[in-house]
């Protein structure tokens, strides 16, 4: 699996572009800084079109833990736009995982990180 660590700053949204294929599953993962008040994870199609917004507060169960599954309708390039907020400290890092569902050979399911633009 593929991973990457990326400095973010305060209130800006770091974009990650990555191909996607139709009806392939996806999970999108985005760790923020436990001390950051709030977060956010926004994917736009190639055409900028809004198709997945998630948001945590610092209160929240995983207030700073975003996941969730994503179908693609169409085989085309998507942008993902972490977001953090954290008036105090400007700079700090957040972690981003892009898997993809690929079938095993008993038919089983496993999730692979995808080589976006953070993960070479």
């Amino acid at each position: 699996m593929k991973e990457a660590s990326i400095t973010m700053e305060s209130a800006y949204v770091m974009p990650i572009v990555a191909p996607m294929t139709r009806g392939v599953m996806y999970e999108f993962v985005f760790i923020g800084d436990p001390v950051s008040r709030l977060y956010e994870v926004r994917r736009y199609d190639w055409h900028e079109r809004q198709v997945v917004y998630k948001k945590n507060l610092w209160g929240d169960v995983y207030g700073n833990i975003i996941s969730y599954a994503y179908v693609p309708r169409d085989s085309e390039y998507y942008v993902i736009k972490p977001l953090r907020v954290n008036k105090s400290k400007k700079k700090r890092c957040g972690y981003v995982m892009l898997l993809k569902n690929v079938s095993s050979p008993g038919g089983l399911f496993r999730l692979r990180c995808l080589r976006c633009h953070f993960c070479q």
